[in-house]
């Protein structure tokens, strides 16, 4: 009798922990007229914030506003998004999948590079570096399933997937070694070369691993001559409450608020509260933060202030690069990367940044160029570049906002510290109401 009292105990006691643990996810398309409005309510665990951002990007959702609050124990994220047209959500299938992943955010995993081999690089960026590596990988006979590349300031970070040309895992001890040491060649210098068999990176999301790489390597802190920053950070210390806040300012991209809580996770802060609003008519995001350590102290000294507004002008800068995107689709085949970059090379092209992937035999890459000095391209070369490629498979799709826009931390600082003023008082009474409505405080 009392093994049965004991085992009903323990089983109470079990969904009592997994509630806890399920996040609450409510998806409403009825509370505004011109976003779908996503609900979080969730325990509070380091890093939480950051794959539920990571959800929506991948998605390649726009998150036009957002609310977040937390007392260190329980969480309420508010995500106001649209799709890429700008539109609410309306398919069910990609309403059931947020549901889905939202609400199973805590055990998440991934086998999408099962059988792959892992390469994770990091060197001084050149014209044409991009187009060795893809030439090494094409001649040791490896198949580039997919890879990201980001420069920046002077740096290049790339993750790239790959199998042997038979699509078989490269599992040769002696293959491997001979594939690093060709690319530590090819680097040079103050460079990192490392692979996984089994890439237990899997388990980090892609571009987080670049931003980890990017950080690790010190991108933030390299003495390189660079145009000025577009980006306004500012960092205060909000005594009363004990938080530190930081307020980013810039021009509104894709992914940004992906890139700016991924970095500040990575340095080891926690996000308590949060106002992110990327709607207004200038096209400008403005995105504060109330953090602290994960020991729950604030920011303590000046060069600490420093460090942190170095890293996220640098995580804001490593994706919006500058040049024409370019998009490639083609049918898939060794050596592909290496040929279409050799190409590049060869007629004065810069790659600035890369996304690769294949499926089911048809390749889709994206590369931003420049010319060898960082300015656009001639328009006569990138003709003839897409002559030589393929009129219908090479596409320039658009040419994105450069970062010599008016901005800049030294001229905008007196601007940014009046909006993190007023924020403040916003976010003070935004963080007494999403407390309240949590049951937190009465």
């Amino acid at each position: 009798m009392e093994c049965q009292s004991w085992s009903s105990y323990l089983e109470e006691y079990q969904k009592l922990v997994f509630r806890l643990d399920t996040p609450r996810v409510v998806i409403d398309n009825g509370g505004c007229p011109r976003a779908t409005v996503i609900t979080v309510d969730s325990a509070r665990k380091h890093g939480i914030l950051l794959e539920a951002v990571q959800i929506l990007t991948d998605l390649n959702l726009s998150i036009k506003k957002a609310y977040i609050s937390s007392d260190g124990r329980w969480f309420m994220d508010v995500f106001h998004v649209t799709d890429q047209n700008g539109m609410k959500l309306t398919d069910k299938s990609v309403i059931s999948y947020i549901e889905q992943s939202l609400g199973t955010i805590q055990n998440r995993r991934t086998n999408d590079y099962a059988g792959m081999m892992a390469l994770e690089l990091t060197g001084t960026d050149r014209v044409g570096l991009l187009s060795e590596v893809f030439a090494v990988l094409s001649h040791m006979d490896c198949n580039v399933v997919e890879a990201k590349a980001w420069t920046h300031n002077g740096r290049m970070a790339a993750m790239v997937y790959v199998k042997s040309s038979s699509g078989l895992p490269i599992e040769d001890s002696q293959q491997i070694y001979s594939i690093e040491t060709l690319l530590r060649s090819v680097l040079k210098g103050d460079s990192y070369v490392k692979s996984y068999r089994t890439p237990t990176v899997a388990f980090t999301h892609t571009e987080r691993r670049l931003h980890q790489m990017m950080f690790a390597d010190r991108d933030y802190d390299y003495d390189y001559e660079r145009k000025r920053s577009a980006v306004s950070v500012t960092v205060q210390n909000w005594v009363e409450r004990g938080y530190s806040v930081v307020n980013v300012q810039c021009r509104d991209r894709n992914k940004l608020l992906f890139d700016v809580v991924c970095t500040l996770t990575d340095m080891q802060y926690i996000v308590f509260h949060a106002i992110i609003d990327t709607n207004s008519s200038d096209n400008i995001a403005y995105l504060e933060f109330c953090i602290r350590h994960i020991d729950g102290t604030p920011i303590n000294s000046e060069a600490e202030k420093e460090r942190v507004i170095q890293c996220l002008e640098a995580a804001v800068e490593r994706r919006a690069s500058d040049g024409l995107r370019l998009e490639l689709c083609a049918e898939d085949r060794q050596g592909l990367l290496a040929d279409v970059t050799r190409t590049f090379r060869e007629n004065g092209l810069n790659v600035t940044r890369a996304e690769v992937s294949t499926t089911m035999g048809t390749a889709y890459n994206v590369f931003h160029v420049t010319d060898t000095v960082g300015d656009p391209a001639d328009p006569v070369i990138m003709e003839a570049v897409r002559e030589r490629m393929g009129l219908s498979e090479l596409q320039v799709k658009q040419v994105p906002l450069g970062h010599d826009q008016k901005g800049g931390r030294e001229e905008d600082t007196g601007a940014g510290a009046g909006i993190a003023g007023a924020m403040l008082l916003s976010i003070g009474s935004m963080v007494r109401r999403n407390l309240y409505s949590l049951g937190l405080i009465r």
